[in-house]
């Protein structure tokens, strides 16, 4: 049942989102797995669309956070303010209280205020002035960011970039694509015209669900065998967090489950490596420019040799 949910999301978004198949099935992913997405690429590519057609897809509170300069921890988390009339003070609830929440150009706000999603997202939490407030589940972050304007944004740090489970591009669209995408919108919206085709509840279903995927243990020790390799490459400065492991793992459970299956293949690791460790690595200065990351685990990949066997549960 759980795995028709999940076909009737990729094809409901895909109502929307033309191209980017790959891009849509690893944010499914990330959210099977209970990680968070960081979209970087351009302005116009998509990204907006891609996490408003998933949150109306699901039937789910949609939270939005435009970060600017000026916006302040408590713009995004709640605030305790002074109701004259009750005469007591009561918490505002922020944009973060949420199920799928949207962070909108995240590197334009301060690092202050950045790190305000923090504790939300690996902890699913929020404390204000002492007291800690459970999010409710399922609680998913697509953050995004323009990685060609420096001027006015405030970089992620490490931190909060290890808190992000992927980190993704939009696929570029082809000409038929392109014209495809241009016939569907010349006379209608068809994001308004979105309806939901499942609840939160199935997706805490289908999260649950990922946690059951087989792992053989030869697969296992493939993966942390990549990361320990993340950690000692020439051009690395520091490799892989452990967080970084769990987080490899979780995603090749997820893929797996948008494939169909119950159990992870070699496939599925090769597919999620770049997206979930490359933006995880701090390259040494002679690492080069650019996506300089995404080759240092290309590299590792085509050097560590698959290991064969029949993956499914015995």
């Amino acid at each position: 049942m759980e795995l028709n949910i999940l076909k009737e999301l990729k094809d409901n978004m895909a109502k929307v989102m033309i191209g980017n198949e790959r891009t849509v099935k690893l944010v499914l992913t990330a959210l099977l797995s209970g990680g968070h997405v960081l979209l970087e690429d351009v302005p116009g590519t998509g990204k907006t669309v891609l996490a408003k057609s998933l949150a109306r897809s699901v039937n789910a509170q949609f939270g939005r956070v435009q970060f600017t300069p000026d916006l302040l921890p408590s713009d995004v988390t709640g605030l305790n303010y002074f109701d004259a009339k009750d005469g007591e003070f009561k918490f505002r609830k922020g944009p973060v209280f949420c199920n799928i929440l949207l962070a909108d150009e995240i590197n334009r706000a301060t690092p202050k205020t950045q790190s305000s999603l923090l504790e939300c997202m690996a902890e699913g939490q929020v404390t204000v002035d002492g007291v800690t407030r459970k999010l409710k589940g399922p609680f998913f972050v697509i953050a995004t960011q323009n990685p060609l304007e420096t001027l006015g944004t405030f970089p992620l740090p490490e931190a909060q970039m290890d808190r992000f489970l992927m980190r993704l591009t939009m696929e570029e669209m082809t000409l038929k694509q392109e014209l495809s995408m241009a016939e569907r919108f010349l006379q209608g919206e068809p994001l308004e015209e979105l309806r939901a085709v499942c609840g939160g509840e199935d997706v805490l279903a289908l999260q649950e669900q990922c946690r059951q995927v087989h792992v053989h243990r030869d697969l296992m020790k493939y993966m942390i065998g990549l990361v320990h390799e993340t950690r000692k490459h020439g051009k690395v400065r520091c490799g892989v967090s452990p967080r970084g492991t769990l987080a490899f793992v979780r995603a090749a459970q997820g893929f797996a489950m948008t494939e169909g299956r119950g159990y992870v293949v070699p496939e599925d690791i090769k597919s999620v490596a770049v997206p979930v460790l490359a933006h995880r690595l701090s390259l040494t200065a002679c690492g080069g420019e650019g996506r300089s990351e995404e080759k240092v685990i290309e590299e590792i990949l085509a050097s560590f040799a698959l290991p064969t066997e029949n993956w499914e549960k015995r």
